[in-house]
């Protein structure tokens, strides 16, 4: 259940810029992967907010619009599929995790970020598992990041639209797949990836 719990705690301790992590776009064959830190003023509440993958396109842009009105501060971080090929895709989430954080002035107090984090930020965190279903500011980042990210995979759908983009966002879909076996993969396929990296096309 999403509510203020984790905020509420480090707001009575006086930190008043407390962040929400989360990224989008781990999984997927193609594109990018997304993060986003949020920043709200202390008991800020928006009704609806929740994690992003239960939410509906349409709720999704809605929220993403209240959410640019009420924070403090919103930083993303875009690492492109050259870069998960070259580093792996979680030192890729990390690295967008950081680009997020770094580009919210002045820099949060503290961070509250979704999943199991084996990393630093140069920022004291919590590390929250499911996140995203139980914080208001990192659900509200998880919005920011899979809006931000499915705009991307519009835009790039115009460039290759043989492959569905706009649809399935880059994931591995039946539709996809089909696409990659006609097609072959396009630049923006993480060739590290399965199948890519099975078929030696990396």
């Amino acid at each position: 259940m999403i509510d203020l719990h984790y905020e509420l705690d480090l707001w009575m301790k006086g930190m008043s810029r407390v962040a929400g992590v989360d990224e989008a776009g781990r999984g997927p064959l193609a594109g990018p992967v997304v993060a986003a830190a949020v920043v709200f003023p202390p008991s800020t509440w928006i009704e609806g907010v929740n994690d992003s993958k239960v939410l509906a396109p349409d709720s999704r842009e809605e929220l993403f619009e209240r959410i640019l009105e009420h924070a403090w501060g919103i930083g993303v971080g875009i690492v492109e599929n050259t870069v998960i090929d070259r580093i792996n895709i979680l030192q890729a989430t990390y690295r967008a995790m950081e680009e997020a954080v770094g580009k919210i002035q002045p820099p949060p107090e503290y961070l509250l970020i979704d999943g199991r984090i084996t990393h630093t930020f140069g920022v004291p965190f919590s590390a929250i598992v499911d996140g995203d279903a139980r914080s208001f500011s990192i659900a509200a980042a998880s919005i920011v990041a899979k809006v931000t990210r499915d705009r991307l995979m519009e835009n790039l759908d115009k460039l290759f639209p043989q492959y569905g983009f706009a649809q399935h966002k880059g994931y591995g879909t039946r539709q996809h797949y089909e696409a990659i076996e006609k097609f072959g993969p396009c630049e923006i396929h993480r060739r590290s990836f399965r199948p890519f990296a099975e078929a030696g096309t990396e």
